[in-house]
């Protein structure tokens, strides 16, 4: 992402303060994968429609791929790298994986990143039609979503409204 015209952006990354290069025109998932070579984050259709570059921004959902990079400067993004000591992403994580919820793995990234957000937010653990409602915008073409619904409310079961914890940023 050097060259002509790349600017440095401040965000922090994960809980780590970061300057990273980016060119005109880059997004926040160029910068993420290139440049900090922060890969969870899958670059799917490139249009902000199948969610595999879900990542949050100052604690929302947002698509890596539709942000300019140079508008992140200054703001906290949280990729799926991020959520490893996460005890939503953990919960989910762990059900996900007792459910059969992955499959080929490419959307899984993403709709850990939405859902963990979702977790975050709620004051009680969401039913099936809240979670099937918040993974509209995330395309799963393996599972058939039955699978990663069943462990969603699980986990929120398990993390939500019973104090999971610390959070990371």
């Amino acid at each position: 992402m050097t060259g002509a015209g790349a600017v440095p952006v401040d965000i922090t990354a994960n809980g780590e303060p970061l300057t990273l290069l980016a060119g005109p025109g880059a997004t926040l998932l160029d910068l993420l994968r290139d440049g900090a070579q922060m890969t969870g984050s899958k670059q799917g259709c490139n249009s902000g429609v199948c969610g595999a570059c879900t990542v949050l921004v100052d604690g929302k959902t947002a698509r890596a791929c539709l942000m300019l990079a140079a508008d992140c400067a200054g703001r906290s993004v949280v990729t799926v790298e991020g959520l490893d000591d996460d005890p939503h992403a953990a919960a989910l994580r762990e059900e996900m994986a007792a459910a059969g919820a992955v499959q080929c793995g490419y959307c899984t990234p993403g709709i850990a990143v939405a859902l963990t957000g979702l977790f975050r937010d709620a004051a009680a653990a969401p039913d099936a039609e809240t979670i099937r409602h918040w993974l509209g915008g995330n395309i799963c073409r393996c599972t058939g979503y039955v699978a990663i619904v069943e462990a969603a409310v699980r986990a929120g079961q398990r993390s939500v409204g019973a104090d999971a914890g610390a959070q990371t940023p």
